[in-house]
């Protein structure tokens, strides 16, 4: 971090904290700002992909809604075996809530295990049918296959940003070193 850099700057303009304080500090105000920023930034880009999955499902007609029990009835049937990883009456009620307690990957991995569960046959037909639930201009079946691959690749994140936060230093040195040595 340089004098120029603007979490720098905010620290000594605004929070009139020098970098280099405390003055012979093993961890002075520069660390601490470093850290803060990676934890943030972390903690930032998961919540924003469990947050995008979230708005996918919520783009979606809601259980317990007349149009929505038909709409998951006919995800069912469509899906097969395979829905019966989101479908709401197999998901439990607390499908969301498992979010605010902490448990993304779980959602994630629930919304890939449909994915890959489904045929080819049963893919199409809930593309069809997402597609013609969503509330957007376009042909059903290419909006449903558009809602699919955005569920997948960010329910793929949240899966890989989970597993990254158990990674030790351990681990990523080993990572580096192995690479190096390639």
């Amino acid at each position: 971090m340089d004098k120029d850099d603007e979490l720098a700057q905010h620290l000594t303009n605004q929070l009139n904290t020098p970098l280099d304080w405390p003055d012979g500090g093993e961890l002075d105000a520069a660390h601490v700002a470093r850290i803060a920023a990676a934890a943030a930034c972390d903690v930032s880009h998961a919540q924003a992909a469990n947050g995008h999955l979230v708005d996918l499902f919520a783009a979606l007609p809601l259980p317990g809604t007349p149009d929505g029990r038909e709409f998951w009835r006919a995800l069912g049937r469509a899906g097969g075996d395979a829905a019966l990883y989101i479908v709401p009456a197999n998901a439990g009620g607390p499908f969301f809530d498992y979010l605010i307690n902490g448990n993304e990957a779980g959602i994630a991995g629930r919304v890939l295990s449909f994915l890959e569960a489904l045929t080819d046959g049963e893919r199409d037909a809930v593309a069809e049918l997402i597609g013609s639930a969503l509330d957007v201009l376009g042909g059903a079946r290419y909006l449903g296959n558009l809602w699919l691959r955005d569920a997948e690749t960010t329910a793929w994140h949240v899966v890989l940003a989970s597993r990254r936060r158990h990674d030790t230093a351990e681990d990523r040195e080993r990572f580096l070193e192995a690479w190096r040595n390639a």
